[in-house]
Parts: structure tokens; C-alpha cells; sequence
């Protein structure tokens, strides 16, 4: 009897510094995340307004300008987070974090002094090259945490996601509209790199590379691309992890011109209200995550994005309805309890369905699949405005959301609830 008790106490010692790097690090990646995202999310409710203040050295349209703005960081961050990806396997996670917070904080820097909307996106297009935090964060977190409890982990990192967008973008529109718009991109750069030094100094990186990954080769890197998508659900995940994105950011370079629509008689403050929109779906977002990745643990992260689609394609309809600034906020706000169900989820399917080994390539694919979801995003948003009008682009994520359900209730495998694998 007391030898087994003995037994029992030398295992629980022996499994204590497991459970507690791996929280740690999750501890550690989250603080991270949310700075990274408060900074990221600062620019985006002014980037179009920021266009037309900079003008065109080449006499562009601004509505071209404004566009592309948003599109060519998602353009080059989805040809480059793959690779990325295949380089955290290899090299380690830990440095692929600090290279996105470090690089970001370069190219954010930048974006103050540039003198013209095309040298602003050309600067953009460099961060997409050198950034992807979401992407390391989650494949870190992936590989430490414990099997039964990714969706739990995946979850926390949308909350420290999630918590950055809701406080960034109104503290970015405030900012803008009392300092200026170089003093968002210099704060931002200072809480990536803040960020950076947090990974650097808390995160300890037990890593070692598998053997066939020992050496970077470009043919292995391709083979083990081949294997991921091939694996059962994967490829369909991404599918949906792109519609999810399209529908999540189609209305961004609409929404300040649209709120301005609704506030016309105080339009002095349509940075804030822009902002004020952004943050409230990502203030519900940070609690959806957080109880609908514990309730995927449970019942399954397939289920919860079933229900998250719909809830979220019922949602947005009436957003293409509203009179008054205050409709837009709450429906923006129920929906994003939805969308923090449609993020997280996918995440924690990813891990389920994919190995621990393959985490940063895992994620690599998948930020490039966002990336181009957002790179496409404001096209199609500027696309379904001409033909529809501004409202009639909550119409077409309305009818995106109503896809994902679908493709997740005919098509996805199940994952089993609360199976470990």
C-alpha cells in the first residue's frame, strides 16, 4: 500500500512541471498576444482615412488606394506564413514569435513617416512579409498543450486576441482624432516590441526538431504540406477558416464610410464611432471564445461551429437594416459572441485532427488561408457595395455564415467532444 501511494506521489511530482510549463507558456503567449492585437487593431478603424490624408503621389483613386491598403498585407503574409510555418517545425516556435512581434514593430514604425498612400503600402506589404503572430502564438501553444485541453488553450489565445481588437481600434480612432494618426503607429510598434521582449525573456522553448526535419529541404517542406492537407478534414477546415475570414472582414473598408452615413450630424467623431463598432464585436468575440472553446472540450468543437454560423448568419442580416448607430452597435456586439465560436473552434480542430510535430507548418497554412480570406475581403466588400449599395454587404456575410453551417453539417468529421488523442 505504501509503495503504490509512493508511486502515485513520484508520478504527480513527475507530471506538475509538465502542466506547469505548458501553462506558463500559455500565461506568457497570451500577454503577448494581447499586446500584439491592441497594436495591430489600433490602425485599422483610420487606414482608409489615413489614405486620403497621405493623397496619391501618382494620382490614384483613394477608393483604389484604400483597398489595397488592406489587401496587400493579406497578400504577401499568405504567401509567406506558410514558409514561416514550416520554419517554426524545424527551428522552434519560440523565435518565429519573436520575429513576427520584432518585425511588426519595425514596419509599424515605419508607417508613421511615410509621405504617401503608396509608400504606406508598400510598407504594408512588408509587415504581411514579416509578421504572422497569431499564427507562432498558436502553433507554440499548440505543441505544449495537453491534447484534452486545446480547446481550452485555443480559446484563451482568442481571448487574448479578441481583448486587443475590442480595446484597439477605439483607442486608435481617439487617438487619431485627437493626436493625429502617426502617434497609433508608433504606440504600436512600442507594444510589439514590448510583446517580443515578454516571449524573449518568459517563454523556455523545450524544443527539438524531429529527425526527417533536421535540415531544411524544400522538397520534405512540400511533402509535409501534402500530408497535412490530406489528412481527413483539414483541407475543409481551411476552406471554411477562409469563408469565416471573407465573411468576418468584408464589411471592414465599408464600416467607417458607414458609420459616417448613420452619425452625419457628428461626423467630427467618425474615427471613434468606427472604432467603437470594432471593439464592441470584439469585446463579445473575447467572451465567445472563452466559454465556447470549454464547451467544445465538452460536446465538440464541430457542434459549436455549427451553432456559431448560424447564430452568426442571423445576426448580421438585420445589420443591413439599421437607422442608428446604436442597432449597429448591438447587433455587431451578438454577433461577435458568435464569430468568437467561429474562430476558436477551427483552431482547436486543427490540433485535433493534425499532430503535435507538425504544429508550425498546421498553422503556417492556416494563417495563409486568413491572410488571403483578407486579402479578398475588401475587394469583395468594395464589389458588393457598388452593386448594392454599403448595406448590402452585411447581406453577403450573411449568406458566407450560412455556407459554413452548412459545410460544417454536411461535410466536417466529428471530433469526438472531449476525445484525447
Amino acid at each position: 500500500m505504501a509503495r503504490s501511494l509512493a508511486l502515485r506521489a513520484n508520478a504527480h511530482r513527475a507530471a506538475l512541471p509538465f502542466i506547469t510549463n505548458w501553462k506558463f507558456t500559455l500565461s506568457v503567449v497570451f500577454i503577448a498576444q494581447v499586446l500584439s492585437a491592441v497594436g495591430f487593431s489600433m490602425i485599422f478603424p483610420f487606414l482608409p482615412l489615413y489614405i486620403d490624408e497621405l493623397g496619391s503621389a501618382g494620382g490614384h483613386s483613394t477608393e483604389l488606394l484604400a483597398g489595397l491598403v488592406i489587401s496587400v498585407q493579406g497578400l504577401t503574409m499568405m504567401v509567406t506564413a506558410p514558409l514561416w510555418g514550416a520554419v517554426a517545425d524545424r527551428f522552434g516556435r519560440k523565435k518565429m514569435i519573436m520575429r513576427a512581434m520584432f518585425g511588426g514593430g519595425i514596419t509599424l514604425a515605419m508607417m508613421a513617416f511615410v509621405q504617401s498612400a503608396e509608400q504606406l503600402i508598400l510598407v504594408r506589404a512588408l509587415q504581411g512579409l514579416v509578421t504572422g503572430t497569431v499564427s507562432a502564438n498558436n502553433a507554440l501553444v499548440a505543441s505544449v498543450a495537453p491534447r484534452n485541453r486545446v480547446g481550452f488553450a485555443m480559446g484563451t489565445l482568442q481571448v487574448g486576441l479578441w481583448a486587443g481588437v475590442a480595446v484597439g481600434p477605439l483607442l486608435g480612432g481617439v487617438l487619431a482624432d485627437l493626436f493625429g494618426y502617426s502617434l497609433p503607429f508608433l504606440l504600436t510598434a512600442a507594444l510589439l516590441v514590448i510583446g517580443g521582449l515578454i516571449v524573449l525573456l518568459g517563454v523556455s522553448e523545450d524544443f527539438t526538431p524531429p529527425p526527417h526535419q533536421a535540415h531544411f529541404a524544400m522538397g520534405s517542406m512540400l511533402r509535409g504540406w501534402r500530408d497535412i492537407l490530406a489528412t481527413s478534414g483539414v483541407s475543409l477546415l481551411f476552406f471554411m477558416r477562409f469563408l469565416a475570414g471573407l465573411a468576418r472582414t468584408v464589411i471592414i473598408p465599408i464600416a467607417p464610410l458607414f458609420v459616417v452615413s448613420l452619425i452625419a450630424s457628428d461626423a467630427a467623431s467618425s474615427n471613434t464611432y468606427a472604432g467603437m463598432v470594432m471593439a464592441v464585436s470584439a469585446a463579445t468575440s473575447t467572451l465567445g471564445a472563452v466559454y465556447l472553446g470549454n464547451l467544445g472540450d465538452r460536446i465538440s468543437h464541430r457542434k459549436v461551429l455549427l451553432f456559431s454560423a448560424v447564430a452568426a448568419a442571423l445576426l448580421y442580416l438585420p445589420q443591413a437594416f439599421v437607422a442608428d448607430i446604436w442597432q449597429l452597435l448591438i447587433l455587431q456586439g451578438l454577433a461577435g459572441f458568435a464569430a468568437g465560436g467561429i474562430v476558436a473552434a477551427p483552431s482547436a480542430l486543427l490540433s485535433r485532427f493534425t499532430s503535435k510535430e507538425t504544429a508550425g507548418a498546421v498553422y503556417g497554412l492556416d494563417n495563409s488561408v486568413i491572410s488571403g480570406s483578407r486579402a479578398a475581403a475588401p475587394l469583395v466588400g468594395a464589389s458588393v457595395a457598388i452593386l448594392l449599395g454599403m448595406r448590402g454587404t452585411f447581406f453577403a456575410a450573411a449568406l458566407v455564415f450560412a455556407l459554413i453551417a452548412l459545410v460544417t453539417w454536411r461535410l466536417l468529421p466529428s471530433d469526438g467532444g472531449s476525445r484525447v488523442r
